[in-house]
C-alpha cells in the first residue's frame, strides 16, 4: 500500500473514530487524496458531479416522498389492521401483524429506518398496552426496518444496481424470497415470546370486521401492486415506478382517506428532501473517495489479498459476509456499498458468484448492519420512537438477528434463494 492509500485508509478510520459525519470525512479525504497525487482540484468537481449523475438515482427521492405520504395519509395505519383482523386472534397476533405491516410497508417506502419509524410510531404504545415489554415492541420494529430493504422496490438495490451496472428489477425479485424467509422467522418468534409471556391473541374478529377492515385498507394494499406491477409489467422503469408511489400516496390520502391536509404537503416535501440531500451527499462524496482508492488501486490489492488467504470459495464466501456484516455496522451503508463496490465485485467475479446474487448479498447484510448494535441506524430511530435505551433494545433483539443471520447464510450458500424468482421473470 502507498503513502496516499495508508493516509486514506487510516484518515478514514481517524476520522469516523472521533465522530466526523461520514459524508465531510470522504469528501475531505477526496480532496486529500486528490492534493497527494498533485492532480488538478477541479477533478474532485468532476467526480462528485458523476456521482449523481445516474438518473436511476431519481427513483430515490420518490420512494422516500412516498414513505412519508404513506404515513401521514394514514396507510400505514390500515395496514397494521388489516394485518391484525387475519391474524391478531392468533398467539402473538399483534406481533405478527406488525410484521405483516412492515413487509407491506417495506414494499412501498424503499428504506429501513423509514419502516422503523413509520410502523414503530403506530405499534410500540399498542403492543405495550396488550402486554407486551416495551423493549421488545422497540426491537421488533427495529427488526422489521430491513424488511424494506429486501422486498421490492428498495433505495440501497437501486444504488447497488447503478454501481454494478445490473437490472435494478432483477434485483429487485433477488430481495423477496429473502424477506419473506426473514419475515416468517420473526413470526415465529412473535408465537414463541406471547407463549412464554402467556399473553393472550385479540378476539377473532368477525367475518364483517375482516370485511371492514379489507375495504378500508383496500388502496393501501393496492400500492405495491401498482408499484411492482407496474414495473414488472413492462409500463414504467423503477425509477418512473417511484414517482407513481409518490403521487399514489398523495392522492389516496388526500382524495380518499382524507387524512393528509394539502397544507401538510410542504412539510412533508421538505422531510424527503432533506433524507435525499443527505442521501446524496453521502453517495456523491464517497463516489469520488471510490475514485480515490481505484486510482490507487486499493481494491485491486485488498482483492488479491482476500483471494490469497484460501482457494476454497466457501470460505471465501464466509469471510465476505463476515466483511460485509462488520462494515454495515459501523459504517454507513450507502457508503460502504460505493467504496467497496470494486472489490466485492472483483471477488464475485474471481468465485464465479452470480451477480444479482451478490447484489442481493450485499444489500442485504447492510439492511443487517443497520439493526445490529451499537450503531445501525433502525437501532437509533426505535429508540427515538420509543423512548427507550439502545441497550434495552439490544438485549430483545438478538433473536431477530439470529433470523436475518440464517437468511444470509441462506442467500449466500443456497443460490436458489435470491436466483428463483429473477429466472422466472427472464
Amino acid at each position: 500500500m502507498g503513502e496516499t492509500g495508508l493516509v486514506l485508509t487510516l484518515g478514514l478510520f481517524g476520522l469516523l473514530a472521533v465522530g466526523a459525519p461520514i459524508a465531510i470525512a470522504l469528501g475531505l479525504l477526496t480532496l486529500i487524496g486528490i492534493w497527494m497525487a498533485d492532480l488538478n482540484p477541479l477533478i474532485a468537481a468532476q467526480r462528485f458531479i458523476a456521482g449523481s449523475s445516474s438518473t436511476a438515482l431519481l427513483a430515490i427521492p420518490g420512494f422516500i416522498l412516498a414513505g412519508e405520504l404513506m404515513g401521514a395519509g394514514g396507510l400505514s395505519r390500515r395496514l397494521v389492521k388489516v394485518a391484525s383482523a387475519f391474524v391478531g386472534h392468533l398467539p402473538g397476533g399483534l406481533s405478527i401483524s406488525t410484521v405483516g405491516a412492515g413487509t407491506f410497508f417495506g414494499a412501498i417506502s424503499g428504506s429501513a429506518p423509514a419502516t422503523t419509524a413509520a410502523i414503530g410510531s403506530i405499534m410500540i404504545d399498542e403492543l405495550e398496552t396488550r402486554g407486551y415489554k416495551r423493549g421488545y415492541a422497540a426491537a421488533l420494529a427495529t427488526a422489521v426496518g430491513p424488511l424494506g430493504q429486501m422486498i421490492p422496490p428498495s433505495i440501497p438495490m437501486v444504488i447497488w444496481g447503478v454501481l454494478s451496472e445490473e437490472s435494478i428489477s432483477q434485483l429487485f425479485l433477488a430481495g423477496v424470497v429473502p424477506g419473506l424467509l426473514a419475515a416468517a422467522g420473526f413470526c415465529v418468534i412473535s408465537v414463541v415470546y406471547a407463549k412464554r409471556q402467556g399473553i393472550q391473541g385479540q378476539p377473532r374478529a368477525s367475518r364483517g370486521e375482516i370485511l371492514h377492515a379489507l375495504r378500508d385498507g383496500i388502496w393501501a394494499l393496492f400500492a405495491p401492486i401498482v408499484i411492482l406491477g407496474g414495473i414488472y409489467g413492462g409500463i414504467f422503469t423503477p425509477t418512473e415506478a417511484a414517482m407513481v408511489g409518490a403521487l399514489y400516496s398523495a392522492i389516496i390520502g388526500v382524495f380518499v382517506h382524507r387524512d393528509l391536509q394539502l397544507r401538510q404537503l410542504p412539510g412533508l416535501l421538505i422531510n424527503a428532501m432533506r433524507t435525499t440531500a443527505v442521501i446524496m451527499f453521502i453517495i456523491v462524496t464517497a463516489y469520488g473517495f471510490a475514485w480515490v482508492i481505484a486510482s490507487e488501486q486499493l481494491p485491486t490489492r485488498i482483492t488479491e489479498l482476500i483471494l490469497g488467504l484460501t482457494s476454497n470459495p466457501l470460505l471465501l464466501l464466509l469471510f465476505i459476509n463476515l466483511l460485509l456484516l462488520v462494515l454495515g455496522a459501523v459504517m454507513d451503508n450507502i457508503s460502504a456499498m460505493v467504496i467497496m463496490s470494486g472489490v466485492l465485485i472483483g471477488i464475485g467475479a474471481q468465485i464465479g458468484l452470480d451477480p444479482i446474487q451478490l447484489g442481493a448479498m450485499v444489500v442485504i447484510n447492510f439492511a443487517v448492519g443497520m439493526v445490529t448494535p451499537p450503531l445501525g441506524y433502525s437501532i437509533f430511530v426505535a429508540s427515538s420512537v420509543s423512548g427507550m435505551s439502545i441497550e434495552r433494545i439490544a438485549r430483545h433483539l438478538l433473536p431477530f438477528l439470529a433470523v436475518l443471520l440464517i437468511v444470509v447464510g441462506l442467500i449466500a450458500y443456497v443460490p436458489a434463494v435470491t436466483l428463483w424468482l429473477p429466472g422466472l421473470a427472464e
